[in-house]
């Protein structure tokens, strides 16, 4: 059985699209290409895809629209957006919808192909691997069924706060800096991915915090967060 990584391009810039393929393939990858939103929703669906690369600004569907649309029915492949726009409120909408990355045009293929393999070797290691319920205090967060309970009531959390929350519990009682978060589950450091870490990290207390007891998520002035009940 062939262990050929498979990518769906939903981009409808023609020239783009078919130099990502051809770098794509010529790195021993399998590719397939959809020029709008719906098709790219189609394909994404209907085969089996590794991992998918999605832009923004889309034909009958835009990016937004298609990461929701897909994450309905494929919870956990990973997607990485293309798109112009860079601000931290495009991000976090993009985050929101579901996407895994950020990647910003125009951008280096080398840079690309890195992203690209670090979820496919990601992926690959979690499944090997089941940690299925991880645990702290009253906290519960099944890893397969994608679910989060706090003492015994459901909490509904966006992709991205799942990654960071899972991230955090994978690391209890250690001190983990915004380097190191936003380089695991968002992209090279910057002054603007480490915004978005902040942001992200309240929007979890919000969630899983606010109204519990014992409070879970610290900050360490200076050196970053930890998770722990103390």
């Amino acid at each position: 059985m062939s262990d050929v990584k498979k990518i769906l391009i939903i981009e409808d810039d023609l020239r783009i699209a078919q130099n990502i393929s051809k770098g794509l393939v010529e790195k021993g990858f399998e590719t397939e290409v959809a020029y709008d939103g719906k098709i790219g929703v189609r394909l994404a669906l209907a085969q089996a895809f590794d991992l998918i690369l999605l832009d923004l600004n889309l034909p009958e569907l835009n990016g937004y629209e298609v990461c929701s649309e897909v994450r309905k029915r494929k919870p956990t492949i990973p997607i990485i957006m293309l798109t112009a726009l860079g601000e931290t409120e495009d991000k976090i909408e993009g985050f929101d919808r579901g996407a895994d990355d950020y990647l910003v045009k125009p951008f280096d293929f080398r840079e690309l192909l890195a992203r690209i393999n670090v979820f496919i070797k990601r992926n690959s290691v979690q499944g090997e691997v089941h940690d299925h319920v991880l645990r702290i205090a009253n906290l519960e967060m099944d890893a397969d069924a994608r679910t989060v309970m706090r003492d015994g009531q459901k909490i509904d959390l966006t992709p991205k706060e799942f990654s960071l929350l899972e991230y955090l519990i994978k690391n209890k009682g250690k001190v983990i800096s915004k380097a190191d978060i936003s380089s695991t589950l968002w992209e090279p450091n910057n002054q603007q991915s480490l915004n978005v870490v902040e942001v992200y990290i309240n929007f979890l207390r919000k969630k899983i915090d606010k109204d519990f007891t014992p409070k879970l998520i610290h900050t360490k002035t200076g050196m970053g967060y930890t998770l722990s009940e103390e």
